[in-house]
């Protein structure tokens, strides 16, 4: 059986300050937790959190260019100088609002790669997808397009699956169906490269708190969790972080 170490990310989106920074790093050293964790603040208090083989660090976004006359870009060099060792990717935020497309989200990835920091590339469906039926080719064509003819990133990413329909709604997928899911992503990676995509680590994202947790992550497609409001309370954040993989 392969074994991959879970990761819990933590998106704190635009939101956040010193305060939160302090009391997030110093929850975090003081447990235990076996799985890898992760916070990404927004990128401007990277540099704040003390150094911890408790935690490692990641921005929520980066250029698809490495440097020139971008003004308020943030290039993969420069987030991975301040700390960054993962950037998320293609999150539907960034998709929704701000227009990026698979092609926008494969440029940023590389750039990352280049830089030595690890992209959490997210995919996910809406509602009225999921409702057609269409949940699964609508995946198919989203990682085609990144992985399809560039399969060497495979190897060298996250993915994290976010049905849009239950990003900070309250609704939550049924462990069944992000298991579902998950297999899915699994297996139509697994005809690009078998062995990348029995070792991709696929996390879920979409309204994860402490409650509904531990039976997601009982599931044996996914291998970790991408969180976004429960990780803004430190004492929640750490008790998903310390919730056994079954």
């Amino acid at each position: 059986m392969t074994f991959r170490r879970p990761l819990i990310a933590a998106n704190w989106k635009m939101n956040g300050n010193r305060e939160l920074v302090q009391a997030t790093a110093t929850m975090l050293q003081s447990i235990e937790c076996p799985h890898e964790i992760l916070i990404c603040p927004p990128v401007i208090f990277l540099s704040d959190f003390p150094k911890s083989t408790n935690y490692c660090l990641g921005a929520q976004n980066t250029s698809s260019e490495k440097a020139g006359a971008f003004t308020g870009e943030i290039s993969a060099d420069m987030i991975r100088a301040v700390g960054a060792d993962y950037v998320i990717l293609g999150h539907s935020e960034r998709r929704s609002l701000f227009g990026e497309t698979d092609a926008t989200v494969l440029l940023k990835a590389q750039q990352a790669i280049a830089a030595g920091v690890t992209p959490i590339i997210c995919f996910g469906e809406t509602l009225s997808e999921r409702q057609q039926e269409k949940t699964m080719w609508v995946l198919a064509q989203h990682l085609d397009a990144v992985y399809a003819a560039h399969p060497d990133l495979l190897a060298q990413t996250v993915i994290a699956y976010e049905p849009i329909w239950a990003i900070g709604s309250g609704l939550t997928a049924t462990p069944e169906q992000a298991q579902q899911v998950h297999a899915f992503i699994r297996q139509h990676l697994a005809r690009i490269d078998q062995h990348a995509a029995a070792q991709v680590r696929i996390l879920y994202g979409g309204s994860v708190n402490a409650e509904n947790w531990q039976t997601l992550f009982s599931q044996p497609d996914i291998d970790g969790a991408l969180v976004g409001g429960a990780s803004l309370k430190p004492a929640e954040f750490a008790a998903i972080c310390q919730m056994a993989k079954e």
